[in-house]
């Protein structure tokens, strides 16, 4: 009977502490096999004496009673209806087997530890990671009940990330996702980027990641704050939570939110499933659904995905970038790629351990998300860094039992690579400083994660300005295009040169984002919540270039409603001219000999709770072609 990875963890121990566990962990097994209606059964509570002094301290106990199927629920471990009794009894006969014959005098299967692999920890291990110190498998931080709580965190998720390599899952997703079309656009648009530049060395999975988040955010997915009564379809509030259903603990749905109607008095259920085959049937949820459905949709499109958890209430993706050799941060919920200090910087969260889960490792990566390590490490007490290093190191080693060689040598270059870039913080971008958008406001201003509307923040100071390219000063042309749709700007005069996301060429944003109505299929750029005024704008420096503007054509959509408000003006110098965004290009002579040009936006007024509405930029339906806002700039000599 060929041993599990945990089961051969715990043969490491010696007889006397390998007995006295396994006795437990048969027990647990046959209480199961024996009774399995009986719920008592298939809880253990994870304060339970007995689990935290005799099963908890013991390397691969827990690993074991993960591989029989067990999950981590608030208090306890639980064995859900949908876990397989075959697995449980596979893993229970390997330790009834190896207890048979250390009974008998047999040699254990294997007397010592392999070595572990070098794991991220604290910035100041990061030179010793590859070494790590020899922490007896038995210490544990002084609070042992932290220990227990956050050994229990790592094991639940990283054996839950093992669902994702389920090679029948992944087919049902894969059989969802407009998987052709994904990588048609993907294909195009690194076609574009390659003519655009010989020397871009971006990859296929790179613009196949950006398709794969618009897809998630816009088309699939839904955010759900409270849900409609399914009654009357009026307005629900949160009540006491409700006791899951034999089917919802199936899919992993241990709480049951209980959204009351206070009109016709029904509570609308709302299970948190977690199981990411139940939530490719769903398609809703908040940020542990999203992030758990988004990172499955990854492995199925053959993406190389780990699922970030962060202990201040957040969890993400991470993509391996082939191209680029680098891990890059994803949010489906935000449709963010590659913008790491965006909860520190723009949500304003006091980060302090984010941990990255994969079907082959473990790694810390809190250092990749923040630019204040001295604050990231003043908050880090929950658990000893050296109990950490050793713990993460001890899990890696038991899954990467059964890897090839090459793969555990690639998997520890990688692992290096991370060490050296969190040695130094990075410095914010402008897609970094905004505040979340997901989520009502009520909700985020709940969780402090409003920054940029609270605190009006602005990227003034890393504004982005339009410059001309060699091949825009040849043809004395500069021609820009923004799609909201697709969300993203073609500089058309530059080889149709693509740049993603709305905000990456801003000159100054204010108090204003992108909002995406999945129901209405509409797209549109409007004010946070909670502001009476949006700014926005762009800037056009020809100085540098030795070229002034000859003429100006401007193209602006944007909408109103009620008393909504929106402003455009073009400004030169001291001159500013006003104009209409009702979609017609529109050309002004009287700009002409400037070197410099801003085109900018105020969004105002509105009615009632949704006023921030009531004044949109570039509205359009999610499917249409047509350009939201173009620049053509006629330039001459200066």
């Amino acid at each position: 009977m060929s041993l599990s990875p945990a089961v051969t963890t715990l043969c490491d121990n010696s007889d006397e502490v390998f007995l006295d566990v396994a006795k437990l962990l048969l027990t647990y097994a046959d209480n199961i096999i024996r009774c399995p209606t009986e719920e008592k059964y298939r809880s253990i509570r994870i304060g339970n004496p007995t689990f935290s002094t005799k099963l908890l301290p013991v390397k691969g106990a827990v690993e074991c009673l993960f591989e029989m199927g067990f999950e981590e629920a608030e208090t306890h471990l639980v064995f859900p209806q949908s876990a397989s009794v075959e697995q449980l009894k596979h893993i229970r006969d390997c330790i009834a087997a190896e207890r048979d014959l250390r009974l008998r005098g047999g040699r254990p299967v294997r007397p010592a530890s392999q070595p572990a692999v070098a794991s991220a920890s604290a910035p100041e291990s990061c030179a010793a990671a590859s070494s790590p110190p020899a922490v007896p498998s038995t210490q544990q931080p002084s609070s042992l009940e932290s220990s227990m709580s956050f050994f229990v965190t790592l094991q639940s998720n990283f054996q839950h990330v093992m669902q994702y390599e389920n090679p029948e899952l992944q087919l049902k997703a894969r059989s969802i996702i407009p998987h052709h079309q994904l990588s048609s656009s993907a294909q195009h648009k690194l076609k574009e980027l390659k003519e655009a530049d010989p020397e871009c060395k971006l990859g296929i999975e790179d613009c196949l990641v950006l398709e794969l988040l618009r897809w998630f955010k816009c088309d699939f997915f839904s955010w759900v704050d409270s849900l409609p009564c399914s009654q009357c379809g009026g307005p629900t509030k949160h009540g006491p939570a409700l006791g899951p259903t034999a089917e919802e603990l199936r899919w992993g749905a241990q709480r049951v939110e209980n959204h009351y109607c206070q009109s016709c008095q029904l509570s609308t259920r709302f299970p948190r499933y977690n199981h990411p085959e139940k939530l490719l049937e769903t398609r809703r949820g908040r940020c542990g659904e999203w992030a758990n459905c988004f990172t499955l949709c990854c492995r199925a499109m053959g993406l190389e995905a780990r699922y970030i958890w962060d202990s201040t209430d957040h969890v993400w993706t991470e993509i391996y970038s082939v191209s680029q050799h680098r891990w890059l941060h994803c949010d489906s919920c935000e449709n963010v790629c590659d913008k790491p200090l965006l909860y520190e910087i723009g949500w304003g969260k006091e980060l302090a351990y984010i941990l990255a889960f994969s079907k082959d490792q473990v790694v810390d990566v809190t250092w990749r998300y923040s630019c204040k390590h001295a604050e990231v490490l003043s908050r880090r007490t929950r658990v000893q860094e050296a109990w950490l290093l050793h713990t993460i190191n001890g899990l890696n080693a038991a899954r990467q039992q059964t890897l090839s060689p090459d793969r555990k040598r690639e998997l520890t270059e990688r692992l290096l690579v991370e060490l050296v870039e969190f040695i130094s913080p990075k410095t914010p971008k402008p897609g970094e400083l905004g505040g979340r958008s997901s989520g009502s406001l009520a909700w985020r201003m709940a969780r402090g994660e409003t920054r940029a509307a609270d605190k009006k923040v602005s990227t003034q100071t890393e504004a982005f300005v339009f410059t001309p390219t060699d091949e825009e000063k040849k043809a004395r042309l500069f021609h820009v295009r923004y799609s909201a749709p697709k969300d993203q700007y073609c500089r058309v005069s530059s080889s149709s040169e693509i740049i993603p996301n709305w905000d990456q060429c801003v000159w100054t944003k204010e108090s204003v984002f992108r909002k995406v109505e999945n129901d209405w299929k509409m797209v549109y750029i409007a004010r946070t919540e909670g502001s009476t005024v949006g700014r926005i704008s762009w800037k056009f420096d020809f100085a540098s270039a030795g070229l002034k503007i000859h003429s100006v054509s401007v193209m602006a959509n944007s909408k109103t409603f009620q008393s909504g408000k929106v402003c455009w003006s073009l400004q030169s110098g001291q001159m500013t001219t006003e104009f209409s965004g009702d979609g017609r290009l529109q050309s002004f002579s009287s700009l002409s000999a400037s070197s410099e040009l801003i085109v900018a936006a105020e969004l105002s007024g509105g009615d009632g709770e949704t006023s921030w509405q009531h004044s949109q930029l570039f509205r359009q339906g999610l499917n249409e072609q047509e350009a939201s806002f173009e620049v053509v700039i006629q330039l001459q000599d200066a």
